[in-house]
């Protein structure tokens, strides 16, 4: 069987979805469903998080604007849905996705979308967030014209391009530069017009904690990315020390944390996100005693734990 062949399972899953209930919903409602799927609500989190504390952090020094504030969240999903795109996309074309893929369901490869289709999606999904940039660059100036032209092209080349840095074990430093460093730090700056020390030291958990997801999603995929010849970070250092990653990153995120308080003068309330703590030991715990699809609710309780250090770090940094 080609590796590039639908999953006509998942097809005929949402086809079923529309056949329950007293009536069948209409065509563009079944599409919405699919291109829902394809966005995969689960990893926006993600992309919530740092907007969060860099918000936080600017209301906390009297800097907040609403704005601003508002355009960078839209901004930060926007793009982590172009990468979920590309991802879909670029990893069916190369031969990652198969029928032997552990994780959720991939439009492109379970057939839901064809390939034009979801080209479509990237390049508009694209144009939003350029004409969001546009307007956090007019109030940022030229260094968030920096930021988003690089995060865009992060978020494509991911997978996509004649060098795709998801396939050469760059993912996870990407991952902890987007979306911990320039992220909370981007959107703190649209709103205050600099950076501080502080704002780039609450960056540093965020970042971590998120490129954690991304471990756990490659250790999932470990032996079929090896088939593929996606040589993730995972694949390259083996099982046993992406497990050892895993720790190394939570254990480095609330281990930085107490330095706000520390030593930039933040309230002690700062400490909140070790509330979370619990939480991450049995994530770790999960790490060592899951393997296969087993680490798909070890992967959704890592965004949730990354959400709720952010939520905590937040309501710390405000009181």
């Amino acid at each position: 069987m080609s590796q590039h062949q639908p999953d006509q399972g998942a097809a005929d899953d949402v086809a079923r979805k529309d056949d329950n209930g007293s009536s069948r919903p209409g065509r563009a409602q079944r599409k919405l469903r699919i291109w829902l799927l394809a966005a995969r609500p689960k990893t926006l989190p993600a992309a919530i998080s740092p907007v969060l504390v860099g918000t936080s952090l600017a209301w906390a020094d009297g800097r907040f604007s609403p704005a601003p504030a508002l355009a960078a969240t839209v901004g930060a999903l926007l793009l982590q849905i172009l990468s979920n795109f590309a991802n879909d996309y670029f990893d069916y074309v190369k031969g990652a996705d198969t029928r032997e893929r552990l994780g959720p369901t991939r439009a492109l490869a379970a057939g839901l979308l064809s390939a034009k289709e979801l080209r479509v999606g990237i390049v508009v999904t694209a144009v939003l967030a350029i004409l969001v940039g546009v307007y956090l660059a007019l109030v940022g100036g030229w260094p968030i014209v920096a930021i988003g032209v690089a995060s865009l092209l992060a978020a494509v080349l991911y997978t996509g391009g004649p060098l795709p840095y998801g396939y050469h074990g760059l993912g996870d430093l990407f991952v902890f530069v987007f979306f911990g460093l320039a992220a909370v730090c981007g959107t703190y700056f649209v709103q205050a017009g600099t950076i501080s020390a502080p704002v780039f030291l609450a960056s540093v958990p965020v970042g971590l904690l998120i490129t954690a997801i991304l471990v756990v999603n490659n250790l999932r995929d470990l032996d079929t990315d090896a088939k593929a010849g996606k040589r993730t970070l995972a694949v390259l250092i083996g099982p046993r020390s992406t497990r050892l990653q895993f720790i190394a990153l939570l254990a480095l995120a609330y281990g930085s944390t107490p330095a706000l308080w520390l030593i930039y003068g933040h309230g002690p309330a700062v400490l909140l996100p070790f509330v979370s703590l619990p939480l991450a030991v049995r994530r770790a715990v999960s790490m060592y005693t899951s393997s296969g699809k087993e680490l798909n609710p070890v992967l959704a309780a890592t965004a949730q734990l990354s959400l709720q250090f952010s939520l905590l770090l937040s309501l710390g940094i405000l009181l």
